[in-house]
């Protein structure tokens, strides 16, 4: 007789890993869209910058799609595991699918019913087919026939000409025929592709009703595509856009070199698996089945669109007009002053710069300085973006020149920039600099510039660390924190990175920075968990980190815990936060709140309490799980009390005052945008510090 088996043991769940308690990454992240379209209704933001927003959430939805959801559908294929908040990957597809026609028909009516005649009202034309006058479509019909006709390639559909293969987010016209051709061949079906060679806004010339009329490239196709197929009846015209995967899969362990492995996928990048169909809202239906049957698509991954299906080209118009009017005012950030040189005003004090208050001038001309300073005898940068013409670069290749041992660590994996950094290194390399691609399995998304110099019978190292990219176009656009120090334990510690990054040192122990994938995630979690223990004995908790997304779950619970012990805790997240604030008995101590303005909001700033003596951290990385366990990162200390104060009353308590771009985190996952208080002054946390140059 077998014995009795035994009891089973209880297992005590953790109830801060219920489900319920996280928000899905991917529909927070489509939730971040909404409130940039918010800022395209908004009638306090000039004409032309609403214009601006519009298309950038338009932008967004489109690397949405080619990431975020791509990444959910390789989920469902393989049967990988639910994420915290518990959600199946087929769940997330049709969640996308949904809050995303909620985005797409709120873009539309903000083009068409706000944006569009508001234009018309200021004098810009962006003119529909129905509008225009006899000259105009004379003009049109002639531009057509000498600017575009001569680059398209119209192909019938049928056994012999099976369906081609249509380039991601490229602008597609799919024509109904009637009749029979030349060689008597009955025509059903042709698609008609638009080279991208081709403007996508046309501007009238000015005896055409001025130079502010536009007329979008798909609305000239759409008429006068009939002059593509004589002797044949066109019965309907309708444009469409194919959104695909983009993210670039390379087994880095697998392949001999990094580069050539990386070309070769860039070059079938256009091409991947559909995620979603746009096609025009009077398409019928047939046609639209037979276009989501070619792509792979399910019937909710169409996109009927009342308007252009790449609206995001619109900004075009913004980009050409010259109209102050209907812009922000210009920005003329400060430049500092260095009479004496960067290394003698750094090797005194530590410099602090918050872009683009700040110029990004400084950092370049500390670069410049050092190629052509005899003293410098090696220089040692991280590139992830750098933007086309980068003076940064230029200026390496300079210190190359000049006899500078230049060593460059380039991120060949920066997404959508993998084409223009292979291009950047191979320049990097024919000039003499060394080039590194950074570690198998890690990107490589620090921002750190090192610079050896001689003074005397020393060596001296210089330091420059950001929480944003070398690109001065960004640096005009974002909100960024850059500090230039010539502190000896950060120099080390910067000069054991780079070691690390381009040979194969072992993990090392850093004295004042935190590095992903070591040392940054422990740190963060050992940091919290001090001001929970802070909480428990009596004593002020308290939190306030600054960040682009958030979703590493660990951290979570980290912050949950310390919620429940009565740390106090502000979060400034700008995109996706999948931690739920303001439940009962787990996060009732934390706030998150999202500024959307004129800057995109990118410095990332970590401040603890500690009991009175506070420590504030800049980093390049975000509290999501692939930065903080699968990247190498930095996250740098701010010594300088002075400068820790500045940045603590700039860009966190500043930010936590905002009550006009603000939005708060609710329970429920919705975010609610913030009002003054009665009797509370309207407080914009950009504008003050635009006020204050």
């Amino acid at each position: 007789m077998n014995p009795p088996a035994p009891a089973p043991v209880a297992i005590a769940s953790d109830p801060l890993r219920d489900p319920a308690l996280y928000i899905n990454r991917e529909l927070s992240q489509l939730d971040f869209n909404f409130r940039v379209l918010a800022q395209a209704m908004d009638e306090q933001v000039p004409l032309l910058e609403r214009l601006r927003f519009l298309c950038i959430s338009c932008t967004n939805l489109d690397e949405f799609f080619e990431i975020r959801a791509a990444a959910v559908r390789h989920a469902q294929e393989f049967g990988l595991p639910p994420a915290p908040d518990g959600m199946s990957p087929q769940a997330i597809l049709n969640a996308i699918h949904d809050r995303a026609a909620e985005l797409v028909d709120q873009q539309y009516s903000c083009w068409n019913e706000v944006l569009r005649p508001a234009l018309a009202d200021a004098g810009v034309g962006i003119l529909a087919q129905r509008s225009w006058t006899p000259r105009q479509r004379r003009w049109l019909r002639a531009y057509f026939r000498n600017d575009i006709m001569p680059v398209l390639s119209p192909l019938g559909l049928d056994p012999s000409h099976p369906f081609p293969k249509i380039l991601n987010k490229s602008l597609n016209i799919v024509v109904v025929l009637k009749g029979t051709d030349a060689f008597g061949r009955t025509g059903h079906l042709a698609l008609v592709r638009a080279p991208r060679s081709l403007p996508r806004i046309i501007q009238l010339p000015e005896s055409l009703g001025g130079p502010q009329n536009f007329v979008l490239l798909s609305a000239v196709l759409s008429t006068f595509v009939d002059e593509l197929f004589p002797g044949m009846e066109v019965q309907g015209a309708y444009q469409f856009r194919v959104t695909r995967n983009s993210e670039l899969v390379v087994d880095e362990e697998e392949v001999e070199n990094l580069a050539l492995a990386l070309r070769d996928e860039l070059v079938d990048r256009g091409y991947r698996p559909a995620v979603r169909l746009e096609i025009a809202h009077d398409c019928p239906k047939p046609i639209m089945q037979t276009l989501l049957q070619n792509f792979g698509l399910p019937e909710n991954a169409a996109y009927r669109i009342n308007g252009p299906v790449n609206l995001n080209r619109v900004i075009q118009v913004y980009d050409l007009l010259q109209r102050p009017d209907l812009k922000y005012p210009p920005m003329v950030p400060r430049v500092l002053k260095t009479p004496e040189g960067i290394f003698e005003m750094a090797a005194r004090n530590d410099i602090l710069m918050h872009h683009p208050f700040d110029s990004f001038s400084t950092v370049l001309e500390l670069i410049r300085e050092a190629a052509v300073d005899p003293n410098v005898l090696a220089i040692k940068q991280t590139l992830y973006r750098t933007g086309k013409d980068s003076g940064i670069v230029e200026a390496l290749i300079l210190a190359a020149r000049n006899g500078k041992d230049v060593t460059v660590v380039v991120e060949l994996r920066a997404r959508f920039d993998e084409e223009a950094n292979l291009g950047l290194a191979d320049r990097l390399q024919d000039a003499g600099v060394q080039v590194v691609y950074g570690v198998v399995g890690f990107k490589t998304h620090a921002k750190m510039l090192l610079i050896v110099r001689r003074e005397g019978r020393k060596l001296r190292r210089y330091v420059h660390l950001g929480t944003g990219n070398y690109h001065s176009g960004t640096a005009r656009a974002y909100t960024d924190l850059s500090l230039i120090t010539a502190d000896a334990d950060i120099g080390n510690d910067v000069h054991l990175l780079f070691q690390q990054l381009s040979g194969l040192a072992p993990k090392m122990k850093l004295k004042c920075l935190l590095q992903s994938p070591f040392t940054l995630h422990p740190g963060l979690i050992k940091r919290i968990e001090r001001e929970t223990k802070l909480a428990l004995a009596g004593k002020p908790g308290r939190i306030i980190a600054k960040m682009n997304a958030l979703n590493e779950a660990q951290v979570i619970r980290a912050l949950y815990a310390a919620s429940q012990a009565g740390v106090q805790i502000d979060l400034i997240v700008r995109g996706a936060c999948t931690l739920r604030p303001g439940v009962e008995g787990v996060s009732d101590n934390i706030r998150v709140r999202s500024i959307v303005g004129r800057f995109l909001e990118h410095s990332r700033v970590y401040w603890f309490g500690n009991n009175g003596a506070p420590e504030l951290y800049c980093a390049s990385a975000d509290w999501l799980e692939r930065n903080l366990l699968r990247r190498v990162e930095t996250c740098f200390p701010i010594l300088d009390n002075d400068l820790a104060r500045r940045i603590y009353r700039d860009v966190l308590q500043n930010y936590l005052d905002d009550n006009l771009n603000a939005w708060e985190l609710q329970a429920d996952g919705r975010y609610r945008q913030c009002e003054p208080a009665p009797g509370q002054p309207p407080h914009s946390a950009q504008q003050t510090l635009l006020e204050g140059l």
